[in-house]
């Protein structure tokens, strides 16, 4: 199945692209639940005690604490509802996801930039290799893969287990999306699909080394003995 009708890549775990963004919580209706805005930006070099606490004017992009050197700038077309910011919080978004996703609210920087450090998969400091069951491969593409030894250039290292039937890949220079590759090879990952199929590998082959690679994996065994992956597709015919 193409990557791009894959309608989800089952490879991935945990956040990714983790941002931090400071907002501010205000009250603007006792009856109303509180909203989250970032400060103007000709605000955003002050502290936070000197946000906190404060009388604000808001619209639906940011906040403007009340001060006298903002009174003379305030438009109150612009800023049309008053609130009070109550706290000042660092919220932790994936922006892997569209829109960006809410991981957590951290009540300083410090702790939210302890929380990134937590979630954040760092090379050689995590696992990425995988283990999936032979079914995932249908087998007129298990008959090409003792010539994948022999390729060079491809981004991936393949080594057989001759013991338990399987056969492992080395993925390098993942992830495999275009703004990476552009960096490490000036390639797109369409371009290097494409390589890949012209040498001879199997589709179905490059379609699943390109959803882990897009995972950051780094090794991937396909493996009879192991557990099918929910979301992967099987072939009836290694059952």
């Amino acid at each position: 199945m193409p990557i791009d009708n894959h309608p989800f890549n089952p490879f991935v775990r945990g956040f990714n692209e983790l941002r931090i963004q400071r907002l501010l919580a205000i009250l603007y209706d006792a009856k109303a639940p509180l909203c989250y805005l970032p400060p103007h930006p000709s605000q955003q070099h002050l502290d936070d005690e000197q946000l906190e606490r404060r009388p604000c004017l808001f619209n639906d992009t940011h906040a403007l604490i009340i001060t006298s050197n903002a009174a003379s700038t305030v438009d109150d077309d612009n800023h049309p509802n008053p609130g009070i910011v109550v706290q000042v919080i660092y919220g932790v978004f994936a922006h892997d996801q569209s829109p960006p996703l809410l991981v957590g609210d951290l009540y300083s920087q410090a702790h939210a930039q302890q929380r990134v450090q937590q979630l954040t998969f760092e090379t050689g400091h995590y696992s990425r290799c995988w283990e999936v069951n032979s079914a995932h491969l249908p087998e007129t593409a298990w008959s090409t893969l003792e010539m994948l030894t022999s390729l060079n250039g491809l981004l991936f290292e393949s080594f057989v287990l001759p013991a338990s039937d399987a056969i492992g890949f080395k993925l390098i220079a993942t992830p495999w999306t275009d703004t990476h590759l552009s960096k490490v090879g000036s390639i797109t990952a369409e371009q290097l699909r494409q390589e890949q199929l012209c040498k001879g590998m199997p589709r179905e082959l490059v379609e699943v080394l390109h959803l882990a690679a897009q995972a950051d994996v780094r090794v991937l065994i396909f493996d009879p003995n192991a557990a099918c992956l929910a979301g992967l597709p099987t072939y009836e015919d290694l059952q």
